[in-house]
């Protein structure tokens, strides 16, 4: 397997797998724009062997296709769903038994190995001599978008207590003083965090290191979410097909030997600066908050390395597959961690930690009410518990002897079927004051929001109706409603002009705290109007976009609503503390001041793309 990014390269051009492209390219944006345009129509990796200003090549694209990330991993990846198995079920061995020398190999390969010199030493370099890759016109700086973050434990150093993860980097901008500082992005519920916090407790600086390239499965390593205290250099290992050579120092982690690019410095666990914005896969900026520095000691590149880069945006985008992989891979482990659960799917449409679908399994003796949820809501629970799981704001889940053909993946279908059994009065169940993504605004603060699990079962409850009613009157300032689906409306309504909201009370002493037009709007109908046969109505600001696909219903409603701030209904109550609705449920996903700005490509940027695209240009094939 591969040992660098230039072996990696070469294996996919061999294969028609990557374009170059020698013509001078910028950098700043230019390059994102092509990156954008060849993964949309499915195109290949692409290497930009001309950067404007740089002397490294680099590549973008490397897992933009289900098809290329297996062709990345196709001499591995099928033993390392084996070892799986084994873990779900040891006593699958039997099924496997033919195989039994290549998983013990494949054992093997999880142990790191220890080196005293590799590639990355031939050669240093500055940060500002790397390729500075910025992706969107409001971006702070430039970027690593595909960084291998390494971190040891302080207190047990070595690569068992190690950390390996795709943390945001930011190279330039702000007030980093170039070429010694660089921005550390890590959210919460990330491993380095504990590193982190083990150099406050000790009040001492902690080393960290930031590899970029060298084997693709270290990338895909740097993503995985395994378990707190497993190392992800074990996994990569399995996935490389060769145990990860790591180069020892007297001081701070180890340096892994075939990466193309290592940045090595220091964190002050006190030390913080102004960190982006930046263009993130929810669809919207991220803004600019205090990170942790990272202080450039030293920058080293093996020969002939290529700087791989990736470009995140409103999903499906390149991590999309990324997510894919994972799924394929640890799917089969969710049911024994998760008892009970059959599949747990993270809609990428929506941004991913926004929205989860379940499916799970109903099996307490039913004493009384049968058709009521009771174990759904304690894997809900389960579920919520579990790492980046735990971030999610919507988590809808059904019971399999429900719906034995479902398939998680059908995003449409899931929804019509809770929609036809869930029963808003008894399904709602609120988590507030929570932590959410940090990439997510739609709460009360950075890291700051709420959540709401949707549990439904037994049998169906109602018709989906796909046409308006006769005679739908809506209150002022709410217009153009249009059927997203079976079952849901979608509404253009006021822009919201309140960010915070205005505390208000029902006319059943229900005290919410929601926008006054959203209150308004719930206060203008009863549970028996006719609008009450869509169970689900949406309020958003261009109902013709929304409606348009299920992918902007998805990534308008999901990545724009904070459940206890914008979800009321129609005739709402709250009795013992148990919110709910006795008509239609009502999500407000209009845009609200809180809200970061949506990603816009540069005009000028695509005029000169455009140019490239056109007959007989490099990309014509592909743009």
């Amino acid at each position: 397997m591969y040992r660098s990014l230039e072996q990696t390269t070469n294996d996919l051009e061999k294969n028609g797998h990557l374009i170059r492209i020698n013509e001078e390219v910028d950098a700043n944006l230019e390059m994102a724009e092509i990156h954008r345009r060849v993964f949309q129509s499915s195109g290949p990796a692409i290497l930009f062997t001309n950067v404007k200003g740089c002397s490294f090549p680099a590549v973008s694209n490397l897992f933009g296709s289900k098809d290329r990330v297996h062709f990345l991993f196709r001499s591995t990846l099928a033993t390392v769903q084996k070892l799986i198995d084994l873990k779900v079920d040891p006593a699958s061995i039997r099924n496997h038994w033919k195989s039994g020398l290549s998983l013990a190999r494949a054992g093997c390969h999880t142990l790191p190995k220890k080196v005293r010199r590799g590639a990355i030493f031939e050669s240093t370099t500055d940060i500002s001599q790397l390729p500075q890759v910025i992706s969107w016109p409001k971006d702070g700086g430039a970027f690593v978008t595909l960084p291998q973050v390494y971190s040891e434990s302080a207190l047990q150093p070595g690569w068992k207590k190690s950390n390996l993860g795709m943390y945001r980097v930011q190279l330039s901008g702000n007030e980093y003083r170039p070429d010694r500082q660089v921005g550390l992005h890590y959210q919460i519920h990330r491993g380095i965090g504990v590193h982190h916090q083990e150099a406050i407790a000790s009040k001492k600086p902690f080393r960290v290191n930031i590899f970029v390239g060298g084997t693709p499965a270290m990338t895909l390593a740097a993503v995985m979410p395994l378990p707190e205290g497993m190392s992800e250099l074990t996994f990569a290992g399995a996935l490389a097909g060769h145990r990860i050579p790591m180069v020892a120092r007297a001081e701070g982690p180890a340096i892994y030997a075939d990466a193309d690019f290592c940045i090595c410095g220091t964190v002050d666990p006190e030390q913080l600066l102004p960190e982006g914005p930046f263009g993130d896969h929810l669809g919207y900026y991220s803004l600019q908050h205090e990170y942790p520095v990272l202080n450039v000691e030293k920058v080293y590149h093996r020969k002939g390395a290529i700087w791989p880069f990736t470009v995140v945006g409103r999903p499906p985008q390149e991590d999309t597959f990324f997510g894919e992989i994972i799924h394929e891979i640890t799917g089969p482990v969710i049911p024994t961690v998760l008892s009970g659960v059959k599949g747990v799917h993270a809609v990428d449409e929506a941004g991913v930690h926004p929205l989860l679908l379940a499916i799970g399994s109903e099996r307490y003796t039913p004493f009384q009410d049968e058709s009521h949820p009771q174990e759904l809501l304690t894997q809900a629970n389960a579920i919520l518990g579990q790492g980046q799981l735990s971030l999610a704001k919507f988590l809808f889940i059904l019971n399999e002897a429900d719906v034995p053909d479902l398939r998680l993946s059908e995003t449409g279908d899931f929804f019509e079927e809770i929609l036809q059994r869930v029963e808003w009065s008894r399904d709602l169940h609120f988590q507030t004051n929570t932590t959410i993504d940090t990439l997510d605004y739609s709460g009360s603060g950075v890291n700051r929001g709420s959540k709401v699990v949707v549990a439904a079962r037994g049998p169906k409850v109602r018709s989906l109706s796909g046409e308006l009613p006769a005679g739908l009157t809506l209150p002022d300032g709410f217009c153009n409603p249009k059927i997203c689906r079976r079952g849901i409306l979608v509404i253009e309504g006021p822009s919201v002009k309140d960010s915070v909201g205005m505390d208000g009370r029902g006319d059943d002493s229900v005290f919410c705290r929601s926008e006054e037009s959203l209150l308004r709007f719930c206060k203008s109908f009863t549970k028996k109007d006719s609008i009450n046969q869509f169970p689900l109505i949406v309020l958003v600001d261009e109902s013709d976009f929304v409606a348009r696909s299920w992918a902007n219903f998805l990534w308008v409603v999901f990545t724009r609503t904070n459940p206890a701030s914008d979800v009321l209904g129609i005739e709402p109550f709250i009795h013992e503390k148990h919110f709910g609705v006795h008509g239609s449920l009502v999500l407000d996903a209009r845009k609200k001041n809180r809200h970061a700005p949506a990603l816009v490509e540069d005009p000028k940027v695509m005029a000169k793309v455009d140019a490239l695209a056109a007959k007989g240009g490099p990309l014509a094939r592909y743009l």
